[in-house]
């Protein structure tokens, strides 16, 4: 196979199935490369999936993972937590803190991480701006018996956020936003009047900011809580909660 020079990124993750290599970056690969790369993958037990580019070059096995019971592919490349320890303490954090809630909105979805555990006590409603892996989440939910109803939204919330009238309707709110955290959406969570809030965030600094906002409208923080899932690196995850 020729030597690339251009830099590219390679995603692994583990799954139930086996693991799901997805190749973004390679901005060229002929036939034969292509048929080489899928000979191996077919050779090698272990590999559930390959892609390339967000393409699907070959899938031996759906890659599977577990998000509190329910049973998700998610699309090549998706996001999911660093480590599945760290993500089941978050998802603890989560659901403590929601407690009875019986309508609650996950912001930043994802494929699901936690609107499908929340789906096991309450009424979800999810918003995410990719479309793969809000289609994972929504054939997941529909295909998982003893749910509570969970229904989906394609939005940006950095472009359009959800606005303090649509989000006044829901118990609790979740989000779990990019490095950039969410300043604009939570400009509209602190008018929404929601009596309970869970922040989820790997950037600690555009978490402070985020929740001033919360404070400075009335929220109180309940708690703080850091994660050390990103081992090897100065990098780490924080769940806060706050009332109303």
């Amino acid at each position: 196979m020729a030597v690339n020079a251009e830099p590219f990124r390679i995603t692994v993750l583990e799954t139930l199935s086996g693991l799901d290599l997805a190749f973004d970056g390679i901005k060229s690969m002929d036939d034969r490369q292509r048929r080489m790369a899928v000979e191996t993958v077919l050779g090698q037990k272990a590999v559930a999936r390959l892609s390339l580019n967000g393409e699907i070059l070959v899938e031996p096995i759906k890659p599977v993972i577990d998000f509190g019971g329910v049973s998700v592919s998610p699309p090549p490349g998706s996001f999911t937590q660093a480590t599945k320890p760290a993500e089941e303490a978050m998802a603890e954090l989560v659901m403590a803190h929601l407690g009875k809630a019986k309508r609650v909105i996950d912001l930043f979805a994802g494929s699901g991480t936690f609107s499908l555990r929340i789906a096991r006590k309450a009424r979800v409603h999810a918003v995410e701006s990719e479309d793969k892996p809000l289609k994972a989440l929504d054939f997941a939910a529909r295909n998982t018996q003893g749910l509570k109803p969970v229904t989906v939204e394609k939005r940006d919330l950095f472009r359009r956020p959800m606005m303090a009238s649509e989000l006044k309707v829901y118990d609790a709110i979740v989000f779990d936003p990019p490095r950039a955290g969410a300043e604009v959406q939570t400009k509209e969570m602190a008018r929404s009047g929601a009596k309970k809030i869970v922040a989820v965030s790997c950037n600690p600094v555009t978490l402070v900011r985020d929740l001033r906002i919360l404070v400075d409208a009335g929220y109180r923080i309940t708690s703080v809580t850091p994660i050390d899932q990103f081992l090897w690196s100065s990098h780490v995850e924080v769940v806060a909660t706050l009332e109303k």
